[in-house]
């Protein structure tokens, strides 16, 4: 079967939009739904306001606290991967172990039923890694599209300074690659704490031109040892997901399957017209590789305040009402199609990136099951 491209699935024709957006119109939903959740919290078996995390945008945050948080990352970089390095021999450190979970599921965990839980999940997995193994004491932070999406190179997370994700990568002679817009860079990342990271699994469905040399195996699990690339510009950001379009798609979304039809592209990750969809275009503004490849993304430090925010919309979308919007899922269990349709009773699980495994329906509230944090 071929290769999905992240391109393929998730861009389409560029709508004519135009406009910046004003206020913070998310916060105010945000804010809005607030009292919902601290309802839940009170009624939660699990979750109180002792032990409530909270998670916050990157631009809000100390400079100490994004050190920690780089330092964090860094650290599970350099702890050994727990994975069989003869199936898995690209897979260096508990940071890739994080990347191969998401490349063995790609197919089941996109465009189904499972999308939204799924990276809830993982990407909560991701924060208890960083707090349980490199004694991280803080929370994981959200990049907010709509507050940088006129010039994502220049906003703290992007930068390429000290307390950056690290910035752009070097500018070179690239081309545009399927749907995706050549941005300002396309090279390997100079500047920031990420400089110097390596990158090993992959590539699977590249979404850049030159393309990174191939992984010695097909299945993308070979050590394949390169650069971190990034291609950022705000030729997505500024169309796509500006503040809003995250409003609109909170509060023109009825039900949890136009929800996440539209935040993932409308007509199904975008083809067919309609829109990218805030998922596609958050993550075509960093593009690169392993940034712009569907399978793996999460090898880019970015990943994580992306899918953050992800969650952050969802939490945002379900607090307007959350008795009817939170045990709801839609969708199947295939990318493809084909099969069942998904069922909260699901088990999501990742591996060794985390012992534990949930069914969905424990996953669909950030204040209930293994869960205890809210945005701010």
């Amino acid at each position: 079967m071929a290769r999905l491209t992240l391109a393929g699935m998730l861009a389409v024709p560029w709508l004519l939009l135009a406009g910046l957006a004003s206020g913070d119109a998310v916060s105010d939903l945000q804010d809005a739904g607030r009292a919902n959740i601290d309802a839940q919290i009170a009624k939660s078996a699990t979750c109180t306001k002792e032990n409530l995390q909270v998670r916050r945008e990157w631009g809000d945050i100390s400079a100490d606290e994004k050190k920690a948080y780089i330092a964090a990352m860094l650290c599970i970089m350099e702890k050994p991967s727990k994975l069989d390095p003869v199936q898995f021999p690209g897979a260096k450190s508990r940071y890739d172990d994080f990347v191969v979970v998401h490349m063995n599921q790609t197919m089941t965990i996109h465009g189904t039923g499972n999308f939204l839980s799924w990276h809830r999940y993982y990407t909560w997995a991701f924060e208890r890694v960083l707090q349980t193994e490199c004694g991280y004491n803080g929370t994981q932070p959200y990049w907010d599209w709509g507050r940088w999406a006129q010039d994502p190179e220049t906003s703290p997370i992007f930068d390429g300074s000290e307390t950056s994700l690290s910035g752009n990568g070097e500018k070179i002679d690239h081309k545009a690659s399927g749907m995706v817009p050549a941005g300002n860079g396309g090279g390997c990342v100079l500047a920031g704490p990420f400089k110097d990271m390596v990158v090993h699994l992959g590539p699977v469905s590249p979404s850049i031109d030159p393309a990174p040399p191939r992984n010695p195996r097909t299945d993308g699990y070979g050590d394949n040892p390169r650069c971190l690339r990034r291609d950022i510009s705000n030729q997505l950001s500024s169309k796509f997901s500006r503040t809003e379009d995250i409003v609109n798609l909170i509060s023109t979304s009825p039900d949890i399957g136009t929800f996440q039809t539209v935040m993932q592209g409308t007509g199904g990750f975008g083809v067919g017209g309609g829109g990218m969809g805030v998922h596609g275009a958050g993550h075509f503004t960093i593009a690169g590789d392993p940034g712009g490849d569907f399978y793996t993304s999460p090898n880019d430090p970015a990943f994580w305040v992306h899918h953050s925010m992800i969650d952050r919309t969802w939490t945002i979308w379900q607090s307007q009402d959350l008795e009817a919007r939170t045990q709801v899922i839609d969708g199947g269990t295939s990318m493809f199609g084909g099969g069942r349709m998904a069922s909260l009773d699901d088990l999501v699980f990742l591996g060794v990136s985390a012992e534990e495994v949930y069914p969905i329906k424990e996953l669909v509230s950030v204040v209930d099951g293994p869960f205890c944090y809210v945005y701010e």
